[in-house]
């Protein structure tokens, strides 16, 4: 696998033309010219990439790319992506961002807010015409200051419209999570019914306690993705959902009264009582043995 610490050596690994600039590039292509050889990379930059498939994969990990609705790939840095047999049914762009060019600017610390760098490339952005055209009208007036002549407020300029894509793209996202829920049913919906599953199955006393990514992968969503679809489902977060599950779970064990804190705590697959003894104060205000006591007959 290569990786690639200069814009211009990946530049020309895909046989696109040398940026003007050592760590800020924006390159656009016709359909017959966006495909380029196969490759598997990651690199020091963050990627953003406009393209349609017509036949090929791209994938991120082992997570293809969805050929009929993502337009819109976001990367960050030391990703692994790879390009195999890519041909494409439309123009594209590509902006490469090294992350030094960030560096001293607001927009470093407020990058890692965008998820969506997180996500898996089946998850990529599909956008609405209306959407594209204020994408592309974007990059365009990125292109022009990026190869206007050169001055102080060059910088300050392309990073502010840098900005706003970003923010556009959030806004978009939004969109798609309800657009897909029409879609693929409900992510909150599935997501319940595994939980459920795996409690009555008993995969709790074998495995332990679900984790994010164990439930991601059952539903072939990243993580990530997975954690932004409920929050605009319900306003809880992955994690937070699977915690008000345990601790439901729980209340009802304590209710009945037939076991003691530590059995019930290694019934729902906590290691270390004590562990589940501050989550379930957290979560419930009280401690299980207050909920317990002001709960039995």
């Amino acid at each position: 696998m290569n990786h690639f610490d200069k814009i211009s050596s990946f530049s020309k690994a895909i046989g696109i033309k040398a940026p003007e600039h050592p760590l800020f590039s924006i390159s656009f292509g016709n359909k017959d010219e966006c495909g380029g050889d196969d490759i598997e990379f990651s690199a020091d930059f963050f990627i953003i990439s406009f393209q349609q498939l017509e036949s090929g994969n791209i994938t991120h990990g082992r997570t293809k790319f969805d050929h009929d609705r993502g337009k819109l790939l976001f990367v960050k840095p030391r990703q692994t992506v790879t390009f195999k047999n890519i041909k494409l049914k439309e123009e594209c762009f590509l902006i490469l961002i090294h992350e030094d060019f960030l560096a001293g600017a607001a927009l470093h610390h407020e990058i890692k807010k965008y998820g969506y760098f997180d996500y898996e490339t089946n998850e990529a952005l599909y956008l609405s015409p209306s959407e594209e055209e204020v994408i592309w009208s974007l990059v365009s007036i990125m292109d022009k200051e990026n190869h206007n002549n050169k001055d102080d407020f060059t910088k300050t300029i392309l990073l502010s419209h840098l900005t706003t894509l970003l923010k556009y793209a959030h806004r978009f996202y939004k969109r798609q999570f309800i657009n897909r829920a029409e879609i693929t049913g409900a992510i909150a919906t599935r997501f319940h019914d595994l939980l459920r599953t795996y409690f009555e199955t008993k995969k709790i006393l074998e495995s332990g306690l679900p984790t994010v990514s164990f439930m991601a992968e059952k539903l072939n969503l990243s993580s990530r993705y997975l954690s932004d679809s409920l929050k605009q489902e319900t306003g809880k977060t992955a994690l937070e959902l699977i915690h008000l599950y345990i601790i439901t779970e729980a209340k009802n064990l304590l209710k009945e009264g037939k076991l003691n804190i530590a059995e019930i705590s290694y019934s729902l697959g906590f290691e270390n009582p004590t562990y589940f003894s501050r989550l379930f104060k957290k979560e419930a205000g009280v401690s299980p043995n207050y909920f317990r006591d002001h709960h039995l007959n």
